[in-house]
């Protein structure tokens, strides 16, 4: 479901330091962890990979992302179900990441399930079998948080 972590000692040693003077990996990071609880592996590699080359580019990316994600007229669960549909359309494995973001911002087990069932109805049974299993991943992970107290 979630790609492994990079290595950041390897990523410095081979391509450089995170060079972004406009704000640190770490608060780039939090952003993710507020959102998901988690920094994705993905976006870690983002983060320090072009951080390190072009740290421009990822303070450009950041700022679009924040303004596109919280738009003013949506509430962040709303907005987070509609990124896990168009996700689950691609068959994008980062649909669960916007899927757990739904469900920390509140999304109930029937409205995943909504969004699902209106993606089968154009992606079509892959999309139902993927949407279920990433539903049940979900819940795997939130019973292991809450077993750990988180």
């Amino acid at each position: 479901m979630i790609p492994p972590r990079i290595d950041k000692d390897a990523v410095r040693q081979r391509i450089g330091p995170y060079a972004d003077t406009k704000a640190t990996a770490e608060e780039r990071g939090r952003i993710y962890e507020a959102l998901i609880g988690f920094l994705p592996p993905r976006i870690e590699a983002r983060l320090n990979v072009t951080g390190a080359i072009d740290p421009e580019i990822v303070d450009l990316q950041e700022r679009m992302r924040e303004h596109a994600m919280y738009p003013t007229c949506f509430d962040v669960k709303t907005a987070q179900l509609m990124l896990f549909g168009m996700l689950l359309m691609d068959m994008s494995d980062a649909a669960a990441l916007h899927g757990i973001a739904a469900r920390r911002a509140g999304a109930t087990w029937e409205e995943m399930q909504a969004v699902i069932s209106l993606c089968f109805l154009f992606r079509g049974l892959p999309a139902a079998n993927r949407g279920a299993e990433m539903l049940a991943n979900i819940a795997k992970r939130e019973v292991h948080a809450d077993a750990e107290g988180r």
